[in-house]
């Protein structure tokens, strides 16, 4: 047996308590309420197959690197969306865009492209958040965004036995100290485990307690993720802004996300009684959630 598989299996991890949801039946209110108080939502089968084939044969000869607990888990050296333009033409794909503008209002900002490789035989992921108030060394100072979304988009059947990601729900909402997004965890009882056919999307928010089970399956598991947040939920230090070459060069579709990666709304200056205060904000109205 491969040794970080056998390592992994005497972790003994007890739990994976799939989830049974018809997400394709929700609508536009539930699936903000299941985002924004579950902490997770699974838009099925939003890649078609040809899709999903361009985008694995234009990272087919990326550059790849390992993790340091695993030679099995991979992911590409240069953010893919700058090493295949089938990645980049999904920045703004519309069925995404259009459910994130009605859950963060029009003013969008791409903030990050990752593809993984999960060979057959890699340990799982122990179970972290994407997002750290002060950052950290994993995510810089991205994870710093107070407002973040991660778009998993998976290019395999997200199967029991394929790396099929698992997460604790309701835990990016908790003010406990357990939640703090600088622990990481091997396991957790109450967790929960999505399979999904592939082509499908599964966001979440990045302060969302997840990770994954191992790859048991003959084959590999690639996922491409995306990150999305409001123009005002800016990073807390300046993190470095896109090659502008880059930039002019991606498709139109992309471009009006791809904008400064330091747009706040920042003011320190406040006032009481500001002019033109508004009357009515329907992202932040309660019914937000009905189908009223």
């Amino acid at each position: 047996m491969n040794v970080e598989l056998k390592e992994f299996e005497e972790e003994n991890n007890p739990h994976m308590r799939i989830v049974e949801k018809n997400f394709e039946s929700f609508t536009r209110p539930q699936q903000i309420k299941h985002l924004e108080v579950e902490g997770y939502l699974v838009i099925p089968k939003v890649l078609n197959q040809r899709q999903i084939n361009d985008v694995k044969i234009g990272m087919s000869d990326a550059e790849m690197l390992h993790t340091d607990y695993s030679t099995k888990q991979t992911r590409s050296v240069k953010q893919p969306q700058w090493h295949s333009r089938a990645v980049a033409e999904l920045i703004g794909h519309p069925a995404i865009i259009d459910f994130l503008n009605d859950l963060m209002g029009p003013e969008i900002v791409f903030t990050r492209g990752f593809y993984q490789k999960s060979l057959s035989g890699c340990p799982g992921i122990s179970l972290h958040t994407d997002g750290q108030p002060h950052g950290s060394n994993f995510f810089g100072y991205e994870g710093s965004c107070p407002r973040l979304l991660r778009v998993l988009y998976y290019l395999d059947d997200l199967t029991p036995e394929r790396a099929p990601f698992r997460l604790i729900p309701r835990s990016h909402i908790s003010f406990h100290a357990d939640a703090s997004p600088y622990n990481r965890y091997k396991w957790h009882p109450e967790e929960i485990t999505i399979v999904v056919p592939a082509g499908s999307a599964v966001i979440v928010p990045s302060m969302m307690i997840h990770g994954s089970h191992p790859n048991l399956d003959e084959s590999s598991r690639e996922l491409l993720q995306f990150g999305y947040r409001p123009a005002w939920a800016g990073p807390i230090k300046n993190v470095e802004e896109w090659d502008e070459s880059l930039v002019s060069n991606a498709p139109e579709s992309a471009k009006p996300f791809l904008r400064s990666l330091n747009t706040t709304g920042f003011k320190w200056e406040q006032e009481h009684k500001p002019k033109g205060m508004k009357t009515e904000a329907i992202g932040i109205n309660p019914s937000r959630w009905d189908d009223n």
